[in-house]
């Protein structure tokens, strides 16, 4: 009974996606509607924020699908639309941030962190080779110690 009902949902939710782009939205030209869903893809839709403008049902999504739509309609290429996107909405629209100075930080940030990670383990584990982590053992200790391993042969 309950696994129909999962396998429903399923469809349902694996489906939503699909729904964003209104068939109203749609180019004739099939070359063109692909371009249209590629640069879609790339630009995040600034009310879901964590969804590309292809994939969301929000209004300013759809106005921006309308927008790529036109743009390529009136001959733009594919860096063009991206650039006058960018120009209206600012950086924060890509999905992909573009490799710049401006965003050195933001791209170089992970690599910096892991090098400081691997330098932080490399002296604790230098540290801890140098250290001398016991005390010896007394004399009775000793004596005690040869006793167990004699009985233990």
């Amino acid at each position: 009974m309950i696994r129909p009902v999962l396998l429903v949902l399923l469809l349902l939710f694996s489906a939503a996606p699909a729904f964003a782009v209104n068939p109203d939205e749609v180019m004739a030209d099939p070359a063109l509607e692909a371009r249209a869903r590629a640069l879609s893809a790339q630009l995040r839709c600034m009310v879901c924020q964590n969804q590309s403008i292809d994939d969301s049902n929000a209004e300013l999504a759809k106005d921006l699908r309308v927008l790529v739509r036109e743009r390529i309609k009136d001959g733009d290429s594919d860096e063009a639309v991206i650039d006058y996107v960018v120009s209206r909405y600012g950086e924060f629209v890509l999905l992909n941030p573009r490799f710049e100075m401006k965003t050195l930080l933001l791209w170089g940030a992970p690599f910096v962190l892991l090098l400081a990670g691997v330098t932080a383990m490399a002296v604790a584990a230098r540290r801890r080779n140098g250290r001398v982590t016991g005390t010896a053992l007394s004399a009775d200790e000793r004596a005690r110690l040869a006793q167990v391993l004699r009985d233990s042969e």
